[in-house]
């Protein structure tokens, strides 16, 4: 009986502190005297029945108090404006239409992500320095093509779950592989679009993509935002093969361990198959591209990848030709049987990351003189993150590239020579061509003469400021075994300095 007689006292707590203002003064009071009268019984049992009758008549009061309190909200809630209530009314309509828009309507699915990148430059052979952002250039050049652009990756998801479709289209206007993009005749589109697929999931673990398509190669990606460094690797701008237009089929397999890929398309950077007109005749490109690639996840932080390609891709002929294809102008055909084929690995663990890739292609009758062109090459990176005092988060990245180009005058792919005016053989701004020494003694227009071999050093900092920033700082200095490199005087040099500054804002 006298632990039922504590328990109901302690019950009668919170229920005491809802009743009305002037009761519960007078409640706590008489709790008070329960109190102590309990602490009594502990010394006496005498006065349990007069205990039960307290108890009683708190209860009774209790009761009567929760009544009257429960009748005072009941009175406000009537009384409440009119207008307030219908103003509650049409904000939960709002938030039911916004929810079922979220999970049915037409934004339903929808992921707009991207980044702006302005940046500072400064070129040493040009003698030049300003800021640079969505500035359109002729030509490719590595240190700015790419770099210093609108980034919007907008993904559209029709249902939930793995095997439900998607649309993806990357915008990046003046930028990338889309102001190469040409049409079957060979004319630039200057698309805005550097990807643009539908998935198509065929299970958990396939998916078919169909449109305009990222090369498979490499370890580093497109976006300003995901790279270590400022200016992309060598190997990146000229010797991987570009955007393609076509189907790639992706599976997991192994637990999701390995990632296969399958890729049917166009040659690179062709919005159709590829027809060459000259003197009347045409030519077709009817052999397609195969490329395929194989990423093993050999631990959480290391990645192992191994891409190739092989198809049949158009050959560069200057308009000066009147018969025949080439730089020489004296091949008959204007394709050439085309294989690329590299291995990267990626190791990720904590703040440090690094990176290697090797590379080797090669392209029929597309070097300066007419025959085999034939590149090789590698890139590493080492990046590291530190913590600091007085800057925050603080990286610190160093990257070396090196590609080989010599063998018949040098050419291919993605190494594309001038052919025009005094520059005719040699790309200026990206230090790409013949020997000019060579060149200029030769008399049969350099056919005996090499290609040039490019290396470069690239040293970083990246800073942190606030949440989506990044702030890139760069000094890269790139070598060249032959003097191609143009300064603003019209001389040629064997190297150029790069030093440059990159604010990325990510959304």
């Amino acid at each position: 009986m006298q632990r039922k007689l504590i328990a109901m006292s302690i019950m009668a707590l919170p229920v005491m502190a809802y009743a009305g203002s002037d009761s519960s003064t007078a409640l706590l009071q008489k709790l008070e005297a329960l109190e102590q009268q309990v602490k009594a019984l502990q010394q006496s049992n005498a006065q349990i029945p007069v205990l039960q009758q307290q108890v009683q008549s708190l209860q009774q009061q209790l009761g009567s108090s929760t009544n009257t309190a429960g009748n005072a909200a009941a009175a406000s809630e009537s009384e409440e404006p009119e207008t307030l209530q219908q103003t509650v009314n049409s904000l939960k309509i709002k938030v039911d239409t916004l929810s079922e828009a979220a999970q049915t309507g037409p934004i339903a699915g929808l992921s707009v992500t991207g980044f702006v990148d302005p940046m500072f430059l400064y070129n040493r052979n040009t003698n030049s320095a300003g800021f640079r952002f969505l500035n359109k250039n002729s030509a490719y050049n590595y240190y700015d093509s790419n770099l210093g652009d609108v980034y919007l990756d907008i993904k559209k998801t029709f249902g939930v779950g793995p095997e439900a479709p998607s649309v993806e289209l990357v915008i990046q206007p003046d930028r990338g592989s889309g102001t190469s993009f040409s049409s079957e005749g060979g004319g630039l589109t200057n698309s805005i679009f550097n990807q643009a697929n539908v998935n198509l999931p065929l299970s958990a673990t396939a998916t078919l993509q169909l449109g305009l398509l990222p090369s498979l190669a490499g370890y580093e990606p497109n976006p300003a935002n995901l790279t270590q460094t400022l200016t992309h690797n060598l190997l990146f701008d000229f010797s991987e093969p570009a955007s393609y237009l076509g189907m790639n089929y992706k599976l997991f397999t192994n637990n999701y361990q390995t990632l296969w890929q399958f890729m049917l398309a166009n040659e690179q950077l062709k919005s159709a198959g590829a027809i060459v007109s000259q003197n009347g005749r045409s030519n077709s490109n009817s052999t397609p591209t195969l490329a395929a690639r194989v990423d093993y996840q050999y631990t959480t932080s290391l990645d192992l990848g191994f891409s190739a390609n092989i198809g049949r891709q158009t050959i560069l002929t200057p308009s000066s030709c009147s018969s025949g294809y080439g730089y020489q102008c004296n091949l008959a055909s204007p394709f050439g049987r085309y294989f690329y084929a590299e291995a990267d690995l990626t190791y990720t663990w904590s703040d440090i990351q690094y990176n290697a890739q090797l590379d080797y292609g090669q392209q029929a009758h597309s070097a300066w003189n007419g025959g085999m062109a034939q590149w090789y090459g590698f890139s590493l990176l080492a990046a590291k993150k530190w913590n600091t005092d007085w800057l925050g988060k603080v990286g610190t990245v160093v990257r070396v590239d090196y590609l080989n180009n010599s063998r018949n005058g040098g050419g291919g792919s993605g190494i594309l020579y001038g052919l025009s005016g005094n520059t005719a053989s040699i790309n200026p701004t990206s230090g790409w061509g013949v020997d000019q020494q060579c060149l200029n003694a030769s008399s049969n227009n350099g056919i005996d003469c090499k290609g040039t071999n490019r290396s470069d050093i690239a040293l970083d900092l990246l800073f942190y400021p606030a949440d989506k920033m990044t702030v890139k700082l760069e000094y890269r200095h790139d070598f060249a075994s032959n003097a191609v490199f143009q300064r603003s005087d019209g001389s040629l040099s064997r190297n150029n300095d790069i030093l440059a500054t990159q604010f990325i804002y990510a959304f």
